[in-house]
């Protein structure tokens, strides 16, 4: 049976690419032949093989299977914006049925995938359809990751609220320490796992190199509970 997921944050820069690898690498561990897709990228760079993006070079560094680039990132945008933005000015629209094909070759050769999304949930698309309505089409059950600062509570939360209200399940939540956790840092995850309604996954410590996540902090028996 396949397992799918998709990732997304409470806002950008709270650390979804970290939380993915180390999602990847528990289920790699676990046994999983595992995939990392992530189907549009903004914020990437030209190189000699084309237009790569960091966050989805580290989700093919860490699926289990040998993926092409083109495979885990067919919609690759260089300026570092919202997708809807530059597609518009490139003339590249991103359309839902690419997004579905690429997932599908991916759920033919592997039984563990993880889709990671662009910035938060409501993050556009087009003029008129955003992530979120793609992540409904296809049903996926949602992780979210909760970068550990001010104001991630009430973050955390709408979030929560919405990917519910979407009729999806929200199947766990990861807390990544984006910064040195502060005093009251304690406070902060004991709300969280209090009000968020899904299972904590784990707690990533603040990294000094976050290309390096670990799979020794993340549960995955907690996302099928």
């Amino acid at each position: 049976m396949i397992k799918r997921w998709f990732v997304t944050g409470t806002d950008t820069e709270v650390g979804k690419t970290v939380a993915s690898c180390a999602l990847l690498q528990a289920a790699a561990r676990a046994g999983w032949r595992t995939a990392g897709y992530k189907p549009v990228a903004s914020g990437s760079r030209m190189t000699s093989e084309g237009v790569r993006n960091g966050d989805a070079l580290a989700l093919q560094r860490h699926s289990t299977l040998t993926l092409d680039y083109a495979q885990v990132n067919p919609l690759a945008f260089l300026e570092p914006t919202s997708p809807h933005i530059v597609s518009s000015e490139e003339g590249r629209p991103i359309e839902f049925s690419q997004l579905s094909a690429g997932l599908r070759v991916l759920e033919q050769q592997a039984d563990w995938v993880l889709v990671e999304g662009a910035g938060g949930w409501f993050t556009p698309l087009s003029e008129r359809r955003y992530f979120s309505d793609w992540v409904v089409e296809e049903q996926l059950p949602v992780i979210l990751v909760v970068g550990i600062k001010l104001g991630c509570i009430n973050h955390a939360l709408l979030t929560a609220a919405v990917v519910q209200s979407a009729g999806l399940r929200l199947a766990g939540w990861v807390a990544n320490n984006v910064q040195q956790p502060g005093r009251r840092h304690a406070e902060y995850l004991a709300t969280l796992r209090e009000r968020v309604p899904a299972p904590m996954l784990g707690e990533i410590p603040w990294l000094t190199d976050p290309a390096v996540p670990g799979d020794r902090w993340l549960d995955l028996t907690l996302l099928d509970a």
